[in-house]
């Protein structure tokens, strides 16, 4: 179609030519002819518009000055879209040369599109997908959007990005008049498809199924599709209808066979027969269900001779069609007189309560059936009910293998760990499955921030004997958990085995991540070479459509070579930072600043100055301030260091920096002979932060202040007066000192004792903080949460100390994991967040609040806190999936239920633990409120298939369920729901709404019931 195009408009250019021929006083007025040029471009007339806007632009070159200014920056607008339109070669370099050089956005977005377009129509996918996502939409019109959307979408289709393409295409398909309808309809139907999402298919594949070009392909997805959502009357009269009109169909085989299961299980053996039997003629192997199938239509038949082939090819399956086959391969054997041959065939016994022996085997072989076909629920509660029936059975041991292998497949893996760590002697593949159990319960535990019990899992998966594939990760995962403990030994060591594996990726263990982490790993070990090496792996170039870690990885390059002293290499890495204004652009400013200060201090301070101008809500701005400050005091201008230090001091969220601000304060007042303000710094530096560092300084500069003045008595009353001792006795050095030396030994439980010893005898002694910091991590080792709780509370208490941080941020983890305290744990992540030097123990506790207000139902400060979450850098794919449910559970209480459910979709796409148990159960929820309600039971089913582990939202998905319905009418099934709840769960809460739910069907069904006495 393009070329035929093509042709008629080189022959109106031709006709063009011979017009232009005598030219008039109108033409040679360049706004005539620019007019005339531009109403011939807007009806698409390229090839006639061209020639006239070169030969203007041929007239007023770009550097030209001319009246018509203006009309000279459009010809060469109109003139680089011609030579896109016409496929010039030169078109492709000039249309990106004015995209780079015209400031004039709408222009250069226009530009982009045609572009684009010039891209789309050469098959080049990934160029085009650029310049319509550059070409952005504001500047199109109706009909050029929908152009872009849809050939945008085809671009990503012919990448397999459907993810990005499937949004696209469901705008198109909903316009019957745009060109790319029918188009739009079949891909979205295929993406529907592939996605699950059956009915959106269906609609899409019954608008094209009778089109040329896709009724040879589609019908077999729609019969597929009414198979799948259980219609299969439905999907048998379409099949017999596409069959009926004859014509190529590429699926006939495919179609063939699904009609003949169809027919099978509606027991009309003799229309299944002839399908079966076309497509294993047609095969070259096929599977033991069809084979069965096959074989049994010839035995209802009484084509005896036939089924007994079909069934002699199936005696060495020893799962339950095999047992099937050879009951069946007996009768037929019997019936054609061959009683050796059924003596060895007729091993299986159907269901039958007649005899116990028979009702069992049948009850294990129903089980096994439920866990091969996929039926979860009825597998699960069979097997369990199984093994409590008869406990002693010959299949109790595969029985169990089943049961374990379910639980690790339904994703149920503390049910799983629990049931194999109940066996007393596990078969061998029951330790096959072992090492995946544990794999999954460890990633469920990373996913919910419980890393140390994740650790001791891992370390398990390393050791067994059949851990096989899963190894890989589990060396990722230990290399992940190692890096967040700042153990940066094993992080290298853990994340080098990974990679060496060359395992394919699996969400966040992937190449990239792992690279990443080694790459910080080297740098907090400050190699910064082998740092630089891996970061570079992850990119080496970084802009506005990088991912967060690319942009990351870019910046820590940057300082990589600054670390090296290549500074000329990393000021230009910040310089892009900042042209791009990427959002480490602050950092990147801090950072010139030191590069500027290895030759001019002066340049330095403007720098960080120009810094907090540009960025003044950056959380820069006290480690800025007291970088000017630190300037200041090493050229020794210690009265320019007072206003940046007096900012620190005044900063609320300065943070553990006050401290050092105050004993820099006092420092420079002593050194401009200031003594009186020295001393008012450095006592209040000891009376609001008495346990830290700085504080002891603080007191050995007062002395000397004091002697100095002849004032030796003061000091001394100042330390009486905050609780200081100019001595410590020798009993209490001598106390303490031994309840170390057990600690130190690891030996943690004579430890407690000698510092239990300790304090009881000196409670306010020199070492007490020690004591108690001590004290406490030897209970938190030893799993004794509540004895190690006071301890740390009493190093939080104190202020800005040496393990301030450490005991803070282990109170807070207690409090939340252990204990379940929410709002304690609350206190300690904000005291930790408040209080923190050390960014990563400030992102720990940033991460501790969101998930401690989203518990507590404080979802504002929740969402305040999670946004604040995603700005931060080195956060997970976790802290991005509590930020997602915050925003949902935030837009849900505001009504907003569309945007509420796309935000749990976002959160349970990535994230598989409690969080996105919650989202997706949300999903449903939401469905339900807004009375989607078909969707929302489908949901719900997603959420008992997919959420194993999580009981809570499992349950609270069933008693949905119920609920849905009753709005339905259906009480037969909300009862059956309701009840299963109500005699099954094992939370109080659901298990008393269950019932009153159940109470409340009841008598609505004997309302409206038919039945007389219901």
């Amino acid at each position: 179609m393009i070329k035929h195009k093509l042709t008629a408009l080189l022959f109106f250019a031709g006709l063009y030519c011979t017009v232009i021929a005598q030219p008039t006083n109108a033409i040679t007025n360049p706004e005539k002819k620019y007019n005339d040029a531009k109403e011939l471009f807007v009806k698409e007339q390229f090839a006639l518009a061209y020639p006239l806007f070169k030969e203007l632009k041929d007239k007023t070159p770009d550097n030209s000055i001319s009246n018509h200014t203006y009309i000279n920056d459009d010809i060469n607008y109109f003139y680089t879209v011609c030579e896109l339109k016409l496929l010039q070669p030169v078109a492709e370099d000039e249309a990106k040369q004015y995209i780079e050089v015209v400031n004039n956005e709408p222009r250069r977005q226009l530009m982009s599109y045609h572009l684009a377009k010039f891209y789309f129509t050469k098959d080049d996918f990934s160029n085009a997908i650029t310049y319509y996502e550059r070409a952005g939409l504001d500047n199109l019109s109706n009909d050029e959007i929908a152009d872009a959307k849809f050939e945008r979408a085809y671009c990503y289709f012919n990448l397999k990005q459907f993810e990005q393409a499937k949004p696209l295409f469901n705008e198109i398909h909903q316009l019957p008049k745009n060109k790319y309808y029918y188009p739009a309809n079949y891909y979205y139907g295929f993406i529907s498809y592939y996605d699950r999402q059956y009915n959106e298919a269906l609609k899409a594949f019954k608008l094209v199924e009778t089109k040329e070009e896709y009724k040879g392909v589609v019908p077999y997805y729609i019969a597929e599709i009414y198979y799948f959502q259980g219609k299969k009357d439905e999907a048998l009269r379409y099949g017999e209808s596409v069959l009926a009109r004859g014509g190529n169909l590429f699926y006939e085989k495919e179609l063939k066979l699904l009609m003949g299961q169809l027919y099978f299980e509606k027991k009309e053996f003799g229309k299944a027969l002839p399908l079966l039997e076309y497509y294993v003629n047609n095969s070259k192997k096929v599977d033991k269900e069809v084979l069965y199938e096959l074989s049994y239509c010839y035995y209802q038949a009484n084509q005896l001779t036939k089924a007994i082939d079909g069934f002699k090819q199936l005696s060495n399956q020893k799962d339950s069609l095999g047992q099937n086959s050879m009951y069946l391969l007996g009768d037929c054997y019997l019936r054609t007189n061959q009683k050796e041959n059924a003596r060895n065939a007729f091993q299986y016994c159907a269901y039958n309560n007649s005899n116990a022996k028979q009702q069992e085997v049948s009850r294990f072989i129903y089980s096994k059936l439920s866990y091969e076909l996929g039926y979860q629920n009825i597998a699960l509660n069979e097997l369990k009910k199984f093994l409590a029936d008869y406990p002693n059975s010959d299949y109790e041991i595969e029985a169990k293998e089943l049961l374990v292998g379910l639980l690790a497949n339904t994703n149920n893996f503390s049910d799983a760990l629990s049931l194999y760590e109940s066996l007393g002697k596990p078969t061998l593949a029951m330790q096959k499955v072992y090492p995946r159990i544990l794999f999954g319960k460890a990633v469920e535990y990373v996913n919910d921030q419980q890393i140390l019990r994740a650790d001791e899992l891992l370390t398990k998966v390393l050791a067994d004997q059949y851990a096989g594939p899963i190894l890989p990760y589990a060396n990722f995962w230990k290399g992940e958990i190692a890096l967040r403990n700042q153990k940066y030994d094993d992080a290298i060591r853990y994340m080098t085995f990974y990679l060496q594996s060359s395992a394919p990726s699996q969400g966040e263990a992937n190449p990239q991540a792992a690279r990443y982490n080694l790459a910080y790993s080297w740098m907090k070990k400050e190699n910064y070479k082998q740092a630089l090496n891996y970061f570079e792996q992850v990119t080496k170039v970084a802009g506005t459509t990088s991912s967060p870690m690319e942009q990351d990885a870019y910046v820590r390059s940057a300082d990589c070579y600054f670390m090296n002293r290549d500074f000329a290499k990393a000021n230009s890495m910040y310089d892009n930072v900042i042209n791009n204004a990427l959002p480490q652009s602050d950092y990147a400013y801090f950072q010139k600043a030191m590069i500027a200060g290895v030759k001019s201090s002066t340049e330095k301070i403007r720098t960080l100055n120009t810094l907090t101008r540009q960025y003044p809500q950056s959380n820069l701005v006290p480690d800025v301030n007291m970088e000017i400050a630190n300037t200041y005091m090493a050229d020794e201008k210690f009265r320019e260091a007072v206003p940046y230090l007096t900012n620190i001091i005044n900063m609320p969220d300065a943070g553990g920096l006050k401290p050092v601000a105050y004993l820099k304060l006092g420092l420079s007042y002593y050194n401009i002979d200031d003594n009186k303000n020295a001393l008012v710094n450095y006592q209040t530096l000891i009376q609001k932060y008495p346990q830290s560092a700085e504080a002891d300084d603080a007191l050995d500069n007062i002395k000397s202040i004091y002697v100095e003045e002849g004032r030796p008595n003061d000091y001394v009353e100042l330390m009486r007066k905050n609780g200081k001792n100019i001595s410590v006795s020798e009993a209490d050095s001598l106390n303490y000192t031994a309840a170390e030396i057990k600690y130190s030994a690891n030996d943690c439980n004579a430890a407690i004792t000698g510092f239990n010893n300790y304090l009881s005898q000196y409670p306010t002694g020199a070492f007490a903080l020690e004591a108690n910091y001590f004290r406490s991590e030897c209970y938190n080792k030893n799993k004794d949460f509540k004895n190690a709780l006071p301890g740390y509370d009493y190093v939080n208490a104190k202020g800005q100390n040496r393990y301030f941080e450490r005991a803070t941020l282990e109170a807070a983890r207690i409090n939340y994991f252990e204990l379940k305290d929410y709002a304690a744990a609350k206190k300690y992540f904000e005291s930790l967040l408040s209080g923190s030097v050390n960014q990563d123990n400030q992102l720990e506790a940033l991460r501790g609040l969101v998930r401690c207000y989203y518990l507590l139902k404080d979802y504002t400060k929740a969402n305040d806190a999670a946004k604040t979450l995603l700005t931060k850098k080195g956060i997970s794919t976790d802290d991005r999936s509590i930020a997602f449910l915050v925003l949902g559970k935030s837009q849900q209480l505001s009504g907003d239920c569309a945007a509420a459910i796309s935000s749990f979709k976002s959160c349970a796409a990535i994230n598989k633990s409690a969080w996105g148990a919650e989202a997706r159960y949300e999903i449903a929820n939401c469905q339900f409120t807004s009375g989607n309600l078909t969707t929302a039971e489908k949901s719900a089913l997603a959420v008992i298939k997919e959420t194993g582990s999580y009981d809570f939202w499992v349950t609270k998905a069933y008693i949905l369920l119920g609920d849905i319905f009753m709005q339905q009418k259906d009480y037969f099934n909300a009862k059956a729901t309701y009840e299963s709840v109500a005699k099954n769960s094992v939370i109080p809460e659901l298990k008393t709404e269950a019932q009153q739910k159940l109470d409340k069907a009841i008598e609505e069904e004997k309302v409206n019931s038919k039945v007389t006495g219901n």
